[in-house]
């Protein structure tokens, strides 16, 4: 793996997400959606992992890519719909992020780290997928958690603990250390709610 064919790669994924027709603002910039969360993405990596290999920079680039090709409105309502988007579009991501690292030229065993990690294979036994799975509960609770409840005020608190506890489930014991070490930034509205559910 060289730095030519990283550097290359991650450009070919932000072009991808730059063609996101979603806009979203973040102080006065205009952003794709998916660029914009990518790039947050990277960056909590380094603050988290800062050492973390390259695969893994490229699964955390990738997380999201050309999401909004994939509509949960393309499938049934309720949970058994849901969870089919959820899970053909973690293979949708995979399949895509493949498809550009192989036009960087790497070698498959290297696509197939990214692939198993994107995909979201194997959480909590394969160790690129729980880091990357860390990554997107801590830049959920950071940028987006607080974006989500405005849109739910019909949620209880009982529901909320429900939607916490669950994030907070699926991230690791390191992940968990970040954050009480003061490692993200709660979002100041929910902040007694996360720290009540997570005690």
């Amino acid at each position: 793996m060289s730095t030519q064919q990283f550097e290359q790669v991650i450009a070919l994924i932000d072009d991808a997400n730059n063609q996101d027709p979603n806009k979203v603002w973040n102080g006065n910039i205009e952003w794709p959606k998916e660029r914009l969360y990518s790039e947050r993405m990277t960056e909590m990596l380094m603050r988290f992992k800062p050492e973390a290999k390259d695969v893994i920079k490229i699964a955390v680039r990738a997380q999201h890519i050309l999401r909004w090709k994939s509509l949960r409105s393309d499938y049934p309502l309720g949970k058994q719909g849901y969870h089919q988007w959820r899970t053909e579009l973690y293979s949708f991501h995979a399949e895509r992020v493949a498809e550009l690292m192989q036009q960087a030229g790497y070698e498959q065993v290297e696509i197939d780290q990214v692939k198993q990690a994107v995909g979201k294979k194997s959480i909590k036994r394969n160790p690129d997928t729980q880091l990357l799975e860390d990554v997107a509960g801590l830049v959920f609770v950071e940028h987006y958690m607080f974006e989500f409840a405005n849109k739910h005020p019909e949620y209880t608190e009982e529901k909320w603990m429900g939607i916490i506890l669950k994030t907070w489930k699926k991230m690791s014991d390191d992940a968990h250390q970040f954050v009480l070490d003061g490692g993200i930034t709660l979002p100041a509205p929910l902040q007694g709610l996360i720290v009540k559910a997570i005690s």
